[in-house]
């Protein structure tokens, strides 16, 4: 059985300057990483710069990787078309960093939800209004909404963790195998940022969801990853289970992240983390 998601030795280089320069900047070098068919949380951490969010970006087929391989389900990551695309996406969607920039202010939010349900419906035949709010209805309760809560509702009506708590579950109405999610906590206020945490350790148990979780939080990530990579410049510098990784650290940096972030006691309880 092949692997959910591979990437082997991938690298991302971008040229600056014009044509004919040569100045070239190496946002990601020579990075392999795996997730099998078992569902399970891995984290990528590391600081602005570290090239997480660019590994992102070719996951979700948005950037192409300049060397290396980059499959899904077996098959290449490049997407040439809008069939393509559509397919994809069922098994693959976003959850990024700020949700009030993935709604338009002018449009209600629920119109986000109809539209995805309709562009994703389980049979490819054009649903029925009541399928559609029925669609919508049910990714919401997975993330502890109602549809009658954000019904005709704009962007600025609700809360910045009622707003991404939506955002996740208009991910969540292809069905998807795999959610990257870049950043989903920073632009959220620190009381609300475990309960979307613990959220996505929740869908994980109920829907069988494997989650790309990208962060500069390594709170988080300690306390939500079944695996943790942690980068730097670009280059995977510590790898493995969470707790093995960052109860005992043995890369330089990894120890400099954590005597900066976490407590030195093995175990962390949610509420030190609130």
């Amino acid at each position: 059985m092949s692997d959910l998601l591979s990437l082997s030795h991938v690298s991302k280089v971008y040229r600056q300057g014009g044509m004919l320069s040569r100045r070239q900047i190496v946002a990601v070098r020579d990075v392999s990483l795996s997730l099998g068919e078992e569902p399970e949380i891995l984290s990528i951490v590391g600081e602005s710069g570290s090239g997480k969010s660019t590994i992102a970006s070719m996951i979700l087929g948005q950037t192409a990787p300049t060397s290396g391989d980059l499959n899904f389900r077996g098959k290449p990551v490049a997407i040439h078309g809008r069939s393509e695309r559509r397919a994809f996406m069922r098994e693959v969607q976003p959850v990024l960093q700020n949700p009030f920039e993935a709604f338009n202010p002018l449009k209600r939010v629920d119109r986000y939800l109809f539209e995805t349900a309709r562009n994703f419906a389980p049979d490819g035949k054009r649903p029925s209004r009541a399928d559609v709010e029925r669609m919508a209805d049910d990714a919401l309760a997975h993330i502890g909404l109602t549809l009658a809560e954000i019904k005709g509702r704009f962007p600025h009506e609700l809360s910045g963790g009622q707003l991404q708590r939506t955002a996740i579950a208009r991910a969540l109405i292809p069905q998807p195998r795999l959610l990257v999610a870049d950043e989903p906590v920073s632009m959220v206020d620190a009381s609300l940022r475990m309960a979307i945490v613990n959220l996505f350790g929740q869908l994980k148990k109920e829907l069988g969801l494997s989650i790309i979780y990208i962060t500069h939080d390594l709170a988080t990530a300690y306390y939500i990853s079944d695996r943790i990579i942690i980068m730097k410049k670009g280059e995977i510098v510590e790898q493995g289970g969470a707790r093995a990784v960052l109860d005992n650290p043995q890369h330089p940096y990894s120890r400099a992240l954590k005597e900066a972030v976490l407590s030195t006691t093995p175990e962390m309880e949610p509420a030190a983390l609130a």
